[in-house]
């Protein structure tokens, strides 16, 4: 049975007006399903090892001809210590010479795509990953940044964003990071129960959180977010409940709460937690459902969708709003247009025709820059076909709509024809009150935010088989 009759009239999303989102337990048990995350279209399992540089380079001295703006991203992967829930790309060591050998690498990899930028264009938005950024001592933070300063032109309002681990941190890191530019700030919490933390290999008293908190809001940084983790081991809806209170009560500008992926096949290291207590998967959703009401009562929190929250007046939240809020491998980004050109070992670029990754390890990025050789790895050239889909799943992710004649402009076809079958198959979740639909367009409703994933692929025509396919469920 419908749960809910289609209005007739497509409206906004009003996101102003948002109350406590309730979640239903039996709609997530039904679309929890392995699906892509859409930080690009087709994703990054659809990349391969016969992309040829002369091929990628043409792609981006044409890409060069404009004076589009540009999105940097910096891959610094070293960590001290493995959390043994991590899936990133990451080396683990305790010498801090490696940090300083990296710069150099780092530098080399700036100076050879160089030769191939306009160097008009300017840098609206900047984002250091890891790893861990704060592994360089605040000495080689300023290297880097100076580099990046000589290298690039920065827009004045760029938004400069980096990831922070608050443990083994000094004053003097958030200092440097402050003087070479960055606004913004993410600090890796995941959960500040102490049994958790000792389960994940990952010690980190609220105290230190805290400190780290004021030093940043201290410097003037502008926003703040919170990473945190559910399906844990030894986590219950008791506990995280404990760990939102404190959360609540730092006020963080934004929240990012990943669903823990289990994937020991691909991360050895994980299978350390199977000797723990992992929830099951009824706890999971349970643990899922208080997050998100929790978080959406009383309007703390917009549901910006995927695992994101923003304060109602956040830039994410209001660049939603006004739907010109953007995806790519960053997550959401309110710098539309933006090509994003990386660097490091195992980081992927993006231009309007191409993706393509870095070398994933260590060794061999080093040994092709020693070489005087490109580090690419594999990547993806689009069609036109793939472009089409690519506007459209963002526009699905983003604005949480699709005004059928606006995108037919948009695309230059006739959006609705083009889609009829992609459309059809939103029945089963306008029965479900998770769309709403007429003929001149669609809308996500509130509830149908927590199942954009499974909504956006349903324009995708690179999915596999359910059985096959290489991705995280989608809830």
């Amino acid at each position: 049975m419908s749960r809910v009759v289609a209005d007739k009239n497509v409206r906004a999303p009003f996101l102003n007006g948002m109350s406590l989102l309730k979640v239903d337990l039996e709609l997530v048990k039904k679309y929890n399903v392995a699906g892509p995350r859409y930080t690009s279209y087709p994703p990054a399992t659809k990349f391969t090892d016969t992309m040829k540089w002369d091929e990628l380079s043409s792609l981006i001295l044409e890409n060069n001809r404009t004076e589009r703006d540009l999105s940097l991203y910096f891959h610094i992967p070293f960590c001290e210590t493995l959390c043994w829930y991590c899936g990133c790309t990451t080396v683990i060591t305790t010498n801090h010479s490696k940090g300083k050998s990296y710069l150099d690498y780092l530098e080399k990899d700036m100076a050879q795509m160089a030769t191939l930028l306009n160097p008009r264009r300017k840098v609206v938005q900047l984002h250091w990953g890891g790893g861990s950024p704060t592994f360089l001592a605040p000495d080689e933070i300023r290297r880097l940044g100076e580099a990046i300063h000589k290298q690039f032109a920065f827009a004045e309002d760029i938004e400069a964003g980096v990831e922070i681990d608050p443990r083994r941190l000094t004053r003097e890191h958030i200092v440097a990071l402050r003087e070479i530019g960055f606004n913004r700030a993410s600090l890796g919490v995941q959960d500040f129960d102490p049994k958790v933390q000792e389960a994940v290999h990952r010690i980190q008293p609220r105290a230190m959180t805290e400190e780290v908190l004021d030093w940043v809001r201290e410097l003037g940084f502008g926003s703040v977010n919170f990473d945190l983790i559910y399906g844990l081991p030894f986590q219950t809806v008791e506990s995280f409940n404990r760990t939102l209170d404190i959360v609540l009560e730092l006020k963080p500008d934004r929240l990012a709460v990943f669903s823990y992926a289990h994937v020991p096949w691909v991360k050895p290291a994980q299978k350390i937690l199977e000797e723990k207590i992992l929830p099951t998967a009824e706890v999971k959703l349970e643990l899922l459902k208080m997050i998100i009401e929790r978080l959406t009562a009383e309007n703390r929190y917009v549901y910006i969708g995927m695992d994101h929250f923003a304060r109602p007046g956040d830039e994410l939240a209001v660049a939603q709003s006004r739907k010109v809020l953007q995806r790519n491998f960053q997550g959401y980004s309110t710098r539309a247009g933006a090509d994003i050109y990386s660097f490091g070992m195992s980081s992927i670029s993006q231009i309007p025709d191409a993706y393509w990754q870095n070398e994933k390890e260590l060794g061999k990025y080093q040994a092709a820059l020693d070489a005087g050789q490109t580090t690419l790895a594999r990547g993806y050239v689009l069609t036109d076909e793939d472009k089409i889909r690519r506007e459209t799943i963002m526009r699905v992710m983003c604005d949480l709509s699709l005004d059928y004649a606006a995108m037919s402009r948009l695309l230059g076809i006739n959006f609705a024809e083009h889609f009829e079958r992609e459309l059809a198959a939103l029945t089963p979740f306008e029965g479900d009150g998770l769309v709403r639909r007429n003929a001149a367009g669609m809308e996500v409703t509130d509830a149908g935010r927590l199942f954009i994933r499974n909504i956006a692929m349903t324009f995708d025509n690179t999915l596999a088989p359910a059985g096959e396919r290489k991705h995280s469920r989608t809830i």
